[in-house]
């Protein structure tokens, strides 16, 4: 198999199914969860040690807060995603709500989060500007941003505005084999790889969305592009080492296009921490290709689903952690353990020594039947907090009815490892996520404006 680790178009038709998962239905009870109150409890643990600016008075009350510091000063958000696309009424039904953008999250949605210890939110929704010509703003995509940072602000939620689409770009590249299946192949755009005007937009729609978000407490970063994927959707290269020889500096590569944006952005705000994914879909295997921005306050974050045959395996597929079965496409089994997992982690901690930037995990997961994924979880969330890594679950689901029924839920571990079960049980899932959640200090409502 290519070193860049795995057939990443396959994993994302799957992953489409990951996605379109459903959270708690209203008044559920949850037998691993406290009673959830109108609003998240007050913390009793004390207020961290912060620096406060130069103005500031020890005595005057809580204290400015430098948000960088939230992802350079070791492991201080641990949270979950939350997934949105523009709704299709044709294509969707009531599936996604009956809004523009759907499924529809509610204030419960964020509150329970925060009840069970979660302090972040990532919330990975479509960008304020349209994907078609004329690249404009997109004015309801805007107010329905507006409205989740207000949700994520009552919660008591940091949060991280995370783009998966924009000028020529549309949600469906990331599930693009359904096309002419089960959508329309009209959905499905993707010219931000081909078209400089295309790019040129993506830079206005973040410096639009920095001066619009600049000062608000809750936003904790920036994410560009949520998995740049010119690689494979149109190239069908799934190697660094394929790739660049031939395209470095063209159209197709991410690491050109994506110093623009920060630069937009810091015209306009100084301080919001800025993320950024590398190509082949945000994973681990081409970290080490993207060339570090010359700017301040930049993380890079990744997205771990690797080995996707472990972690995206169907019901019955019986590929345990650890086990052994074939993790490099060769055909022959492989010893799959901590020890891999471990070494397939460890390309982070080496970026991180060579830029001196913070490395965060803002996606993870494994369907919650694979055999052994609390133990994953678990291995692969030690592996973060020993080396102050922020991390974000992939998913958490919203309460909505029908959403909160449809499929298998794969990644929503209130279900436990049981494919067929889609009510909330105890787990050893969950007994991991929350014992990492409760480890959370920091809140936004610890610091002043």
């Amino acid at each position: 198999m290519p070193s860049a680790g795995f057939p990443v178009r396959k994993c994302f038709l799957l992953l489409l199914l990951l996605l379109l998962g459903a959270g708690c239905s209203p008044g559920s009870p949850q037998p691993w969860a406290p009673a959830l109150p109108s609003t998240p409890p007050p913390t009793e643990t004390p207020r961290p040690t912060v620096t406060p600016s130069p103005q500031a008075s020890p005595t005057a009350g809580p204290q400015p807060l430098d948000k960088f510091s939230l992802w350079a000063n070791g492991t201080q958000l641990r949270g979950a995603n939350i997934w949105q696309r523009i709704r299709v009424p044709d294509l969707d039904g009531d599936l996604l709500g009956d809004g523009y953008i759907g499924p529809p999250y509610a204030q419960s949605d964020f509150d329970r989060l925060a009840a069970l210890g979660a302090n972040y939110v990532n919330l990975s929704v479509p960008g304020l500007f349209r994907e078609r010509p004329p690249y404009v703003l997109d004015e309801n995509a805007q107010a329905h941003l507006d409205s989740l940072l207000e949700m994520a602000a009552r919660a008591d939620l940091f949060a991280v505005i995370s783009f998966r689409t924009g000028p020529g770009r549309s949600d469906f590249t990331f599930y693009r084999d359904g096309a002419g299946e089960w959508f329309d192949p009209a959905l499905l755009i993707e010219t931000v790889w081909t078209e400089q005007a295309a790019q040129d937009a993506w830079v206005e729609m973040w410096r639009h969305t920095a001066e619009r978000y600049r000062d608000n407490p809750v936003v904790a970063g920036y994410d560009l592009m949520v998995e740049p994927n010119a690689d494979e959707v149109m190239l069908d290269l799934y190697d660094p080492a394929d790739f660049y020889p031939r395209y470095a500096g063209t159209l197709y590569d991410w690491n050109p296009f994506y110093p623009r944006l920060v630069t937009a952005i810091r015209e306009v705000d100084a301080e919001t921490p800025i993320l950024v994914n590398p190509m082949g879909w945000g994973s681990i295997p081409w970290l080490s290709a993207l060339q570090p921005v010359q700017a301040e306050r930049v993380v890079y974050a990744v997205h771990q689903y690797g080995p996707f045959q472990y972690t995206h395996q169907q019901p019955g597929d019986g590929r345990p952690y650890p086990g052994e079965f074939d993790v490099t496409w060769d055909n022959i089994p492989d010893r799959f353990d901590r020890a891999w997992l471990l070494t397939w982690l460890e390309p982070t901690l080496a970026f991180r020594a060579k830029t001196g930037a913070p490395v965060a995990v803002n996606e993870f997961g494994v369907v919650r039947w694979a055999p052994g994924a609390a133990d994953f979880l678990r291995d692969q969330i030690d592996f973060f907090e020993q080396h102050g890594m922020n991390h974000a679950l992939w998913v958490w689901e919203p309460a909505y009815e029908p959403w909160y029924t449809w499929g298998d839920r794969a990644m929503f571990y209130p279900f436990g490892p049981d494919p067929n079960n889609l009510q909330e049980v105890d787990n050893d899932l969950m007994t991991v996520i929350l014992a990492s959640w409760r480890k959370n200090v920091l809140r936004p409502s610890q610091f002043g404006p």
